[in-house]
């Protein structure tokens, strides 16, 4: 997993943060120096229950008529997250509020996709 969280921190200098759950361990790495960062803690909890349950209903809903789930995005004040399932879990990318993460997705999907 820590190869991954390395090609995707390669993959744009806009990803900040990269969070890998999956059989029930999370990992998680930020990069250097990043300003207006979340708490750690804040992040923990949001890896461990949020995302897996905003991943649950949104996957269930895509799966019953809309041709299933891609990913989320989520829109903070000082960033973007994308969030999506990954094995028996899920990824969550932080990237900079400059980057535009529709652009930035097929990117991170394609690494994601090298990995699996």
């Amino acid at each position: 997993m820590n190869k991954l969280i390395d090609k995707l921190f390669k993959a744009s200098n806009s990803i900040r943060y990269v969070a890998i759950y999956h059989d029930n361990k999370l990992i998680s790495q930020q990069r250097p120096n990043i300003e207006d960062a979340s708490f750690s803690d804040s992040d923990k909890h949001e890896e461990l229950f949020v995302y897996p349950a905003m991943l649950k209903i949104a996957g269930q809903r895509g799966r019953l008529d809309c041709g299933g789930l891609d990913y989320i995005i989520i829109s903070y004040g000082n960033f973007y997250q994308i969030i999506q399932e990954f094995k028996s879990g899920h990824i969550s990318i932080c990237i900079d509020k400059e980057q535009n993460p529709i652009e930035l997705e097929p990117i991170i999907t394609k690494v994601i996709a090298s990995c699996r």
